[in-house]
């Protein structure tokens, strides 16, 4: 039987500058049980776990620390951050860590770079198997948000991934990046479930509600629905309008689906 989808909201971006318990009241009040949020190390955690359960709520990502995979001479770096990451995700019971991979390096070959991130994930795999903790690595688009981010494509997340061979390493799809870098989201994220470790969601062009744009999020969310995912889809967006209501009308579609 599919799994019920569930939905997350990133109180950094949907709540941006509205106090940590402010913002997470709004989210449970909306309907949504979940929340996440970007840079652990800039949280107050004692404040956060204390809203969560006040609010009886639950952590569903947030992320690495921002060091880059595609320079090996930063990878003990990256893989120190990783350790602290992991320690802060168990103490916030969240389940998963989101990690950019870096910039592009100018100075190397493309697959020189490929390789030292393949790399890097197989020398992190064993730190998140024995956590428990999976790691999902961020293709994000380089024609609007990200220039000369070296990750643009799904295609070589998911190559990746294969390579590593972890089932506590995985792909963060990230449905509005994905449509500017390649489209064809359905087909794409479909052909791959297995390897996406976590959903984030936001309407395209501009990057806000996601009934805002050209992306048809209903049909989207019910063909993951018909899959067998049973992590989160994660709602990161900067709101155009009241963000509560725009929570209410994701919070209904979701419930249609389940």
């Amino acid at each position: 039987m599919p799994n019920q989808l569930k939905p997350s909201v990133c109180i950094d971006a949907v709540f941006e500058n509205v106090p940590v318990g402010d913002a997470i009241k709004s989210v449970a009040d909306a309907g949504i049980k979940a929340f996440e949020f970007w840079c652990w190390w800039e949280k107050n955690l004692d404040e956060l776990i204390q809203h969560r359960d006040a609010n009886g709520m639950s952590i569903s990502a947030c992320c690495t620390k921002f060091i880059s995979l595609v320079d090996p001479a930063q990878r003990d770096q990256y893989l120190a951050g990783l350790e602290e990451s992991i320690a802060a995700a168990k103490q916030l019971d969240c389940p998963v860590l989101i990690s950019q991979v870096g910039d592009f390096r100018p100075d190397a070959a493309r697959q020189e770079q490929h390789q030292s991130l393949i790399d890097g994930l197989l020398a992190a795999a064993p730190l998140l198997e024995a956590a428990g903790v999976t790691l999902v690595i961020e293709p994000l688009n380089e024609l609007v948000d990200h220039a000369g981010y070296y990750l643009v494509r799904s295609d070589e997340a998911f190559e990746i991934i294969d390579r590593v061979n972890s089932p506590r390493v995985k792909v963060v799809f990230d449905i509005y990046h994905q449509q500017i870098s390649e489209g064809h989201v359905i087909h794409n994220l479909m052909q791959n479930i297995d390897k996406i470790g976590h959903f984030h969601a936001a309407g395209n062009p501009g990057r806000h509600e996601l009934t805002l744009g050209e992306l048809n999020y209903e049909q989207i969310f019910a063909a993951i629905q018909s899959s067998q995912y049973d992590g989160y889809v994660g709602l990161e967006y900067w709101p155009k309008h009241d963000p509560s209501e725009g929570l209410r009308q994701v919070a209904r579609w979701f419930s249609a689906t389940s």
